[in-house]
């Protein structure tokens, strides 16, 4: 069963609970519902993390928790989910992006440096967000879906494995 490996790989409910940026959420973090491992519950976690992970914004694991918690699905894997943008993915995630708003809104993309400053984020900056934004918002509804597909399929192909293996493992015991 998936739940097996997902409980091999989840971070323990303890140290999720003393998480400093997970603590403002008190009790709630203790509903059963947030750390349960089933197909939906897995599902909308996964979409969550990966639609936060790829938008341009900061608090991406604290907003994750927040939606798992108002939603009540798997918690853990939301907020390992959003770290499918990183320092070594997140400028091609956001260069897609942009790309994508920018083909969208049919506005030429520029040939934009890259400078973290004030004057980059007034001058530069201000003419990417829309583009950004959107090809964000896009991107993430469909890593959101893909990631719902994913684990909608993966765990029903498990599921099905393992009652054909039970079934043969029951015919040859019935056989001997």
């Amino acid at each position: 069963m998936p739940r097996k490996f997902l409980k091999r790989i989840m971070p323990d409910h303890a140290k999720m609970r003393e998480h400093p940026h997970l603590q403002r959420f008190g009790a709630r973090l203790t509903e059963p519902r947030l750390w349960h491992l089933n197909r939906r519950s897995v599902a909308g976690g996964l979409a969550i993390g990966l639609f936060l992970g790829v938008m341009p914004m900061i608090g991406q694991m604290v907003i994750a928790a927040a939606l798992c918690i108002w939603l009540r699905v798997n918690l853990p894997i939301a907020v390992m989910a959003v770290w499918i943008s990183n320092p070594f993915t997140f400028v091609p995630i956001f260069y897609t992006s942009y790309r994508l708003g920018a083909w969208i809104l049919e506005i030429p993309p520029g040939s934009y440096r890259f400078n973290l400053s004030l004057e980059w984020f007034t001058g530069e900056f201000l003419l990417i967000w829309k583009p950004l934004l959107l090809g964000s918002f896009i991107n993430g509804l469909l890593a959101a879906l893909a990631g719902i597909i994913f684990v909608r399929l993966v765990w029903r192909l498990v599921v099905i494995r393992s009652w054909l293996q039970r079934l043969h493992r029951n015919r040859r015991g019935d056989k001997s």
